[in-house]
């Protein structure tokens, strides 16, 4: 058969293996957290792990969205709601471990481990983005045409990914909303 392409391997760096570890450990940490305070502020190192390694992947626009929604917003509204409520002290400083829960967990990232295998290395030429020029080309050259967009990028967002972007923005009024709840206030001012 002849144009058959053999998958290439991903190799796995240094760099993405440390932020593989990080926002594992930083995953467990704010789950077994019987602080509520310490458990925010693990969250949102996970937060920030996250959109290091969106950027690591070269998706500036999702790791933007992570560090400022995730991290940011959610951060400061978990610790508003915090700091408007009372805290209970522990003297332990982990909750103890819910072994279903964790075995489920441990499967689910088995299962996830075990196809990463199959993603294309970061940059490679074998990845779908890559290997399908024509889709590519399409969305570069009818973008305009299509929705009046110049920017590539905001039209594939705003106009082929609506329902997503929509989506998104509901989120986004959401946390907006509960953010008046939680400072009991009208508007933003």
């Amino acid at each position: 058969m002849t144009g058959t392409v053999s998958p290439v391997v991903a190799q796995v760096t240094a760099i993405e293996a440390s932020l593989f570890v990080f926002v594992v450990l930083t995953a467990l940490a704010t789950a077994f957290a019987r602080d509520v305070l310490a458990a925010v502020i693990v969250f949102g190192a996970y937060s920030l792990g996250m959109a290091a390694l969106y950027t690591f992947y070269r998706a500036p626009d999702v790791a933007m969205t992570e560090a400022a929604i995730s991290a940011g917003v959610t951060t400061i509204l978990l610790l508003l709601t915090l700091a408007k409520t009372t805290r209970i002290d522990h003297e332990a400083v982990f909750e103890s471990v819910n072994y279903p829960a964790a075995g489920a967990a441990g499967l689910l990232f088995a299962g996830l481990a075990v196809t990463m295998v199959d993603v294309p290395a970061v940059g490679s030429a074998d990845a779908p983005v890559w290997s399908n020029p024509d889709v590519t080309q399409w969305y570069l050259a009818e973008t305009y045409a299509e929705t009046g967009v110049e920017n590539t990028v905001m039209a594939v967002l705003a106009a082929f990914r609506g329902f997503d972007t929509f989506g998104e923005a509901v989120v986004v009024f959401a946390a907006g909303i509960a953010a008046l709840i939680v400072l009991r206030r009208e508007v933003f001012a």
